[in-house]
């Protein structure tokens, strides 16, 4: 067995008892198949519905206005055309995170499939890690127009991850909050620590997440893309997630649905030279 088998019989043993192991080794590894399958097929529904919305929507909106400049600029009117201007940088930042989070997924898996780059990653401190969380929540409270619904409770604890690796983390998450979440609603972010384990958490009140959608959270996975408007290619979650296990720590997700959400990022505590 620790070479790898999956069954084995005592010896004496009937063409009956053969026969019967046999079929339910063939029966498991059809069953693991299936799912596979499942999970492929599903991987291929959600790129094929998500990405092609998520790219021609902000191309769609460089390419109109755009174009409206060059046709048009003799005529426009100073207010028109810092209103274009908006509209374009806004449609040039959305293309620009979804490549973002597209090259570091694929750069994250990369990084997992070899122990040594693994070790490396590992390397990264934040000393003073809650100026750089504070940072970076009030700016995402910010660009969803909601800086009064942020809450902050941050311990000053050293966190066994690179400045940049938890700027993203912190980035991932507390965007998720709050748009899975309604304004007025707050949205908590808190870092602790216990022993030998320092807890980032952010917390919502807001649409949460059913115990099936929990244990399918994934690449290029949204949850009724069909009935609520979303944009993203579903990787958010999934990269703090990996960048938290590759740390070596576990990312989990508490709540009901229509009732919240709690994301719990535990790392383990650095150790003192």
């Amino acid at each position: 067995m620790e070479l790898g088998a999956d069954d084995y019989l005592y010896k004496p043993f009937t063409i009956e008892a053969l026969h019967a192991a046999v079929d339910a080794r063939l029966k498991k590894a059809q069953t693991v198949r299936d799912e596979a399958e499942r999970k492929l097929a599903s991987l291929r529904d959600n790129i094929s519905l998500m990405l092609p919305h998520e790219m021609r929507t902000p191309l769609n909106g460089l390419l109109a206005y755009g174009e409206i400049l060059v046709s048009d600029a003799a005529t426009l009117k100073p207010g028109e055309i810092a209103e274009i201007g908006q509209v374009i940088h806004q449609s040039s930042k959305r293309l620009e995170r979804l490549i973002e989070n597209f090259l570091i997924y694929a750069q994250l898996e990369l990084v997992a499939a070899d122990p040594q780059n693994v070790n490396a990653l590992r390397v990264g401190r934040t000393e003073h890690p809650s100026s750089l969380i504070e940072e970076h929540a009030i700016a995402q409270a910010a660009q969803a127009d909601r800086p009064q619904d942020l809450s902050l409770e941050l311990a000053d604890v050293p966190v066994p991850v690179a400045e940049e690796y938890l700027a993203k983390i912190v980035d991932e998450l507390v965007q998720n909050a709050f748009k899975f979440s309604e304004a007025g609603t707050p949205v908590q972010v808190k870092l602790t620590e216990v022993p030998n384990t320092v807890i980032l958490s952010v917390s919502d009140q807001g649409r949460g997440f059913s115990n099936e959608q929990i244990t399918r959270v994934g690449a290029y996975m949204q949850f009724d893309r069909k009935i609520h408007e979303q944009q993203g290619l579903g990787l958010g979650l999934t990269i703090a997630k990996r960048l938290v296990e590759l740390h070596g720590g576990t990312l989990s997700i508490e709540g009901q649905q229509q009732s919240g959400a709690m994301v719990i990022a535990k790392l383990p505590k650095m150790r003192m030279e």
